[in-house]
């Protein structure tokens, strides 16, 4: 099969010109030093400790695995010191009658209080673990669709090249034809228009291949400025669209929607826990100041749940519950229906780019002919500039569905919970 990018004659060096100038731009926006980004695999594991979306979600893990250290202390116990009888009057006018009760105090949950807020916070550890896996199949899959649109950026910028050099091909040979008087100088007017034409193609494919660099820099939180690539996703993708239906069990989002679920019922037990009121132990030494005796002292207070029995607050964990449940089924049905999507789409994206390809190898040996018929004076100038509109055309389409291809692979990798290329 015809390779679907080809590089004109000198094209190479136009081209090494144009990136030059595009280095030299990034280089008055940043004082970074430039470089190639790594090949894609090698990225998503230099942006696993640069990425700042993936450090948030590496630091809400670190945040709830605070929260559960904290949940499983038990309360603090209460020292206290009390002097009684004294500064009043006769015999208190002084301290020779005081009595002074050192005494310590321990609150005790009841109820499994602990054990449930223990529990709650497991859950919700789980739960940022869960969410930070939604985030790393969500990251990679956008990692890989702004790796995919710097390379059709890149890309694109080399045929604007070769478009410029064709139409300037064909601009001369028109001028030579007009000259020699084979052709009207309509011609040569139509066919330097085509060459102006191609020089803002040109200039558009400059700016949006810097545009994609400087995003997919940004993404992968780098220090330095991409501006090239060192592989190819485009190219040598995986291809893998076969996958069970049954993957949608490892969907990130069902499973962060599982985490959810599972976190709100702990919670409602443990807001039910709250309902039981903790009992305070207390314990001590009192001395008499007169006889010069000592006794111990003991205590057990507890509220009296009449006021405030946390009904609020279960009734509102439930509600919580109810919702997340819901939020389940949906990320369920969700990921399923998206499954489908995507292998279907992965499939006809398999289909296209092979149609595409041959479309591209018909269209670029029609221009090879019209150019033959039209320095041979047997067809029109319009015919050359048809014939190479359509390579153009051709091969945007198959650029167009490598993209396609590559983002449909990603997002089913994503719904797999696996990185791209896995």
């Amino acid at each position: 099969m015809t390779p679907p990018y080809r590089t004109a004659p000198g094209a190479s060096f136009r081209l090494s010109v144009s990136l030059g100038v595009i280095v030299a731009a990034l280089a008055l926006v940043s004082p970074a030093l430039a470089e190639p980004a790594p090949s894609f695999p090698d990225l998503l594991r230099q942006a696993e400790a640069t990425s700042p979306r993936l450090a948030e979600s590496l630091a809400q893990v670190r945040a709830a695995e605070g929260r559960a250290r904290q949940a499983s202390a038990r309360p603090n116990p209460e020292l206290g010191l009390e002097v009684e009888n004294f500064g009043g009057g006769e015999p208190f006018d002084g301290f020779a009658v005081a009595e002074t009760t050192l005494s310590v105090a321990q609150p005790l949950e009841l109820g499994g209080k602990r054990g449930a807020r223990i529990g709650a916070a497991r859950a919700d550890v789980e739960l940022a673990r869960a969410r930070q896996r939604q985030t790393m199949a969500d990251f990679a899959f956008d990692l890989a669709a702004a790796y995919a649109e710097a390379e059709a950026a890149d890309r694109r910028l080399v045929l604007a090249q070769e478009g410029l050099e064709l139409a300037q091909t064909d601009a001369r040979a028109a001028r030579s034809l007009v000259d020699a008087g084979r052709e009207a100088e309509l011609r040569a007017v139509q066919s330097n228009a085509a060459v102006s034409a191609a020089r803002a193609d040109l200039d558009e494919a400059q700016a949006a291949r810097s545009t994609a660099f400087a995003r997919l820099t940004a993404l992968a939180g780098s220090p330095t400025v991409f501006t090239s690539l060192d592989g190819s996703v485009l190219q040598d993708g995986p291809g893998q669209i076969a996958a069970p239906l049954a993957a949608q069990v490892t969907s990130p989002a069902v499973l962060a929607a599982e985490a959810e679920r599972e976190a709100a019922a702990r919670r409602v037990r443990m807001e039910r826990t709250r309902a039981t009121p903790d009992v305070t132990v207390a314990f001590g030494l009192r001395r008499f100041q007169g006889d010069d005796s000592t006794a111990l002292v003991a205590g057990v207070s507890a509220p009296i749940p009449v006021f405030d029995r946390n009904q609020g607050n279960t009734a509102a964990a439930q509600g919580e519950l109810q919702a997340a449940e819901a939020r389940l089924n949906a990320a369920r049905l969700d990921a399923e229906a998206e499954l489908r999507s995507a292998q279907a789409q992965a499939t006809a994206a398999q289909t296209r780019l092979a149609a595409a390809t041959e479309g591209e190898t018909t269209a670029a040996e029609a221009y090879r002919l019209a150019r033959v018929g039209y320095d041979a004076g047997r067809l029109p100038l319009l015919e050359v500039l048809n014939a190479r509109r359509t390579l153009a055309e051709a091969r945007a389409r198959t650029l167009d569905a490598r993209l396609a291809r590559l983002r449909s692979e990603a997002g089913l990798a994503r719904l797999q919970g696996r990185a791209y290329g896995a």
